[in-house]
C-alpha cells in the first residue's frame, strides 16, 4: 500500500475509533479496495502464529474496542475473526467499517471469515439492512458491504494444524482440497457445502443429524475426529453458537 492511500485508511480508522462512521463515499471506496485484498485470498486461508483468534461479534462496536484494548490493536496483535461482524447489535455499521479498515491497512494481520450472517438476505432480517437505511438514508452502503462479502474467505488454517470456520463440517466435504475447488463468490446458498461451512453445528450425538436451524447439519465427536485424520488437523476451531463462558473445549 503506498503512503497516499495509507494515509487515506488511517484516516478512516481515526474516525471508527472515535465512534463516528464512514460517510457513504468513503464507504464504497473502503469496499471497492478492500475487495482486491480479499480476492486474492483462499477458500483455506493459511495463517500463521502467532495469531488471537475470535469468535462472532455481531455489531457489538464497544466489546470490538474491549477486544483490542485487552488484546492489542493491529499491527501489534496478529487476528482471525470467524465471521458475523453484523447483525443483532446496535453499531453494526461501524463494527464491519473498522475491521474491514484493518484489514485493508494490514491485510497480513487480520484474517476474516465469513459467516452465516455476512449475507443479504439474512442482513435484511436481522438489523444490518435497517441500520444502513437508519444512518444513510438508502442501502447503498448495505449493497457495497454484502457485495464485499461474497468474496470473504470460507475458513481458514492456522499453522497446517488449527481449521477455523464459522459453522462446521459437511457431508459433502471430506478434505481441505474439497472447500478449496467450491466457488465462494456467490450469495450464501441455502444448501450445499458452503452453506454447511456457514450454518452447521457440533452435536453430543455421533454421525450426521439434521440442523434445528434449517440449514447445515449437526454432526458428532466421530465425524470431527475423522475430518482431523483425514486431513492432518489437531483442532477444530468455530463460532457461530453463544458460549456462557466465553469459550469452551
Amino acid at each position: 500500500m503506498d503512503d497516499a492511500s495509507a494515509a487515506e485508511v488511517d484516516g478512516w480508522l481515526e474516525k471508527l475509533l472515535k465512534g463516528e462512521n464512514l460517510t457513504e463515499p468513503e464507504a464504497k471506496s473502503l469496499c471497492t479496495k478492500t475487495k482486491e485484498v480479499l480476492v486474492e485470498e483462499k477458500n483455506v486461508q493459511p495463517v500463521r502464529c502467532p495469531v488471537t483468534i475470535c469468535g462472532d461479534v455481531h455489531g457489538q462496536y464497544n466489546d470490538l474496542l474491549e477486544l483490542f484494548r485487552i488484546g492489542g490493536q493491529p499491527p501489534q496483535t496478529n487476528y482471525l475473526f470467524m465471521g458475523d461482524y453484523v447483525d443483532r447489535g446496535y453499531y453494526s455499521v461501524r463494527t464491519v467499517q473498522l475491521l474491514m479498515a484493518f484489514k485493508l491497512r494490514y491485510k497480513d494481520r487480520i484474517t476474516l471469515t465469513r459467516g452465516n450472517h455476512e449475507s443479504r438476505q439474512i442482513t435484511q432480517v436481522y438489523g444490518f439492512y435497517d441500520e444502513c437505511l437508519r444512518i444513510y438514508g438508502n442501502a447503498n452502503v448495505w449493497k457495497y458491504f454484502t457485495d464485499l462479502f461474497d468474496y470473504l474467505p470460507l475458513t481458514a488454517l492456522v499453522e497446517q494444524q488449527i481449521f477455523c470456520l464459522h459453522g462446521g463440517l459437511s457431508p459433502s466435504i471430506d478434505t481441505l482440497d474439497n472447500i478449496m475447488e467450491q466457488d465462494r463468490t456467490q450469495e450464501v446458498p441455502h444448501e450445499g457445502p458452503v452453506a454447511d461451512l456457514l450454518w452447521s453445528d457440533p452435536d453430543d450425538r455421533c454421525g450426521w443429524g439434521i440442523s434445528p436451524r434449517g440449514a447445515g447439519y449437526t454432526f458428532g465427536s466421530d465425524i470431527s475426529e475423522t475430518f482431523n485424520h483425514t486431513n492432518g488437523l489437531t483442532l477444530i476451531s468455530r463460532a457461530h453458537q453463544l458460549v456462557m463462558e466465553g469459550y469452551n473445549w
